[in-house]
């Protein structure tokens, strides 16, 4: 079965300086993957290649048996890749209702499309702001609500990065509550974050990235086996 997301022998630079060398990955349908490795090791640069916000200048990126590497990066998130960013980039200036709506659609016509219910019910302390500025939420609200605007899309493959940065450990909880109740409803989620101790229990397989290549790949069982692997490539 052809994967769902392929990435294969791809290359990329900032300027001169070269960050992924041979970067190749698989997401089959349904599948929850994460990208790991230790900062500057090429994960966002991955996520930002597989998204058109950086050129690929060697290799090849699939989505859905199609080929991406050279369309803008509105035409990828168009086809059903949904970004949730590092820093969230949420509309400062828009409030929650306005931000979930702008570049909401179901493009992929899904039965049970993610509408503004759904996304409240799943998000409660959305539903409890929707008047509010982007700007005037806390960082875990903001967090949410990056996941939700993403949602609206109703994406084939959800990325997220840095899923979990920088945020309370009762927000944490409640993200990965949410990332993997969204597995369990069959979405397809590529994932960076540092914690592996919660990652090795719900996402389904692993890729560690070491300057910008693949190291290690292998299931959750085999990476909670792995304790030299992790203390060797994420230092836990």
């Amino acid at each position: 079965m052809a994967a769902l997301l392929h990435l294969g022998g791809v290359e990329s630079s900032y300027g001169a300086s070269q960050v992924l060398y041979g970067m190749s990955l698989e997401i089959q349908e349904g599948e929850m993957i994460t990208l790991l490795g230790r900062n500057g090791m090429g994960k966002t640069t991955t996520v930002r290649t597989i998204m058109g916000l950086l050129p690929a200048h060697a290799g090849a990126i699939e989505y859905r048996g199609r080929a991406i590497q050279a369309l803008p990066s509105f035409r990828i998130a168009k086809l059903g890749v949904g970004l949730v960013p590092e820093g969230r980039q949420i509309f400062p200036n828009l409030t929650v209702d306005e931000n979930l709506t702008a570049t909401a659609g179901n493009r992929g016509g899904s039965a049970n499309p993610w509408v503004l219910g759904r996304i409240f019910d799943l998000f409660p302390a959305l539903a409890e702001r929707q008047g509010h500025m982007g700007n005037q939420l806390s960082g875990g609200e903001q967090q949410m609500l990056a996941i939700a605007r993403a949602l609206m899309t109703n994406p084939g493959l959800l990325i997220l990065d840095e899923a979990t940065e920088g945020l309370a450990p009762m927000v944490r909880a409640d993200i990965w509550k949410v990332l993997e109740m969204l597995k369990s409803e069959g979405q397809s989620i590529l994932v960076i974050d540092k914690n592996v101790e919660i990652l090795s229990r719900i996402a389904d397989r692993h890729y560690i990235i070491e300057k910008g290549s693949v190291v290690w790949t292998g299931a959750s069982a085999d990476l909670r086996d792995s304790e030299d692997i992790q203390h060797r490539y994420l230092g836990v």
